[in-house]
């Protein structure tokens, strides 16, 4: 009996998360690549003039990578659920310049109270070629296939961190909030090839570097001009 009780609840459970997602999905359907670009340089350029993101100015040069989601928006009633689209941009160790970006999608539920729908930009380290790696994959989970941890803020900005991703986040003056913890990373297939006008995947754009695209300079610049120690 008890054991159909709980059925029942994780099945009703699972029914308003699947409801949730569907608020958020819309979000995530909006706009175009480009759009996503510009919005990435505007956020990059929040959290570059942001008093608090000392770690992130300390630490970008460590970076093997950068990934940057102006708009991670999150649901929730009884069960949560956030999503957006995001730009990876990856570092050439032997020159310093970035390329990219690839587009991805993230995705994530979690249970507990939560109230009304949030929204934050969240700007992620890739610090290790590992995680890079992996980053390079259809689809990877952080807090699973990588760590991840939320960086340090303020006076906190010399803090050592030795996880794989490192987030900040960003939302109305409201730092961190969001638990990245079990996130679906995915790549956009369809956003990068609408993007770069052909079918291209995530080692295509950020190892090989055989495609770029000149609305991508601006962003790609700001970057490699806030590694540079």
């Amino acid at each position: 009996m008890h054991t159909l009780i709980l059925q029942q609840l994780s099945m009703s459970i699972m029914a308003v998360a699947f409801a949730v997602f569907g608020i958020v999905t819309p979000a995530l359907s909006a706009g175009t690549p480009e759009e996503l670009v510009s919005k990435a340089e505007a956020t990059f350029n929040n959290f570059q003039g942001d008093p608090e993101m000392k770690w992130i100015r300390n630490h970008i040069a460590e970076a093997k990578a950068v990934i940057i989601a102006p708009e991670v928006r999150k649901a929730g009633l009884v069960a949560g659920a956030s999503g957006g689209r995001a730009v990876m941009l990856a570092r050439d160790p032997d020159t310093g310049k970035f390329s990219g970006p690839a587009f991805y999608s993230i995705r994530s539920a979690s249970l507990g109270l939560q109230a009304g729908i949030e929204k934050a930009e969240v700007v992620m380290l890739v610090m290790n070629d590992r995680a890079l790696n992996s980053l390079l994959s259809s689809q990877l989970k952080l807090g699973g296939d990588v760590s991840i941890s939320l960086g340090p803020i303020g006076e906190g900005a010399e803090k050592s961190i030795t996880t794989d991703v490192v987030a900040f986040g960003r939302s109305k003056g409201i730092y961190g909030g969001l638990n990245l913890n079990g996130t679906l990373v995915t790549v956009n297939h369809e956003w990068n090839k609408q993007y770069y006008g052909k079918t291209v995947t995530p080692t295509d754009i950020l190892v090989r570097r055989s495609v770029t695209n000149p609305r991508a300079e601006r962003l790609l610049d700001k970057v490699a001009q806030a590694a540079i120690k």
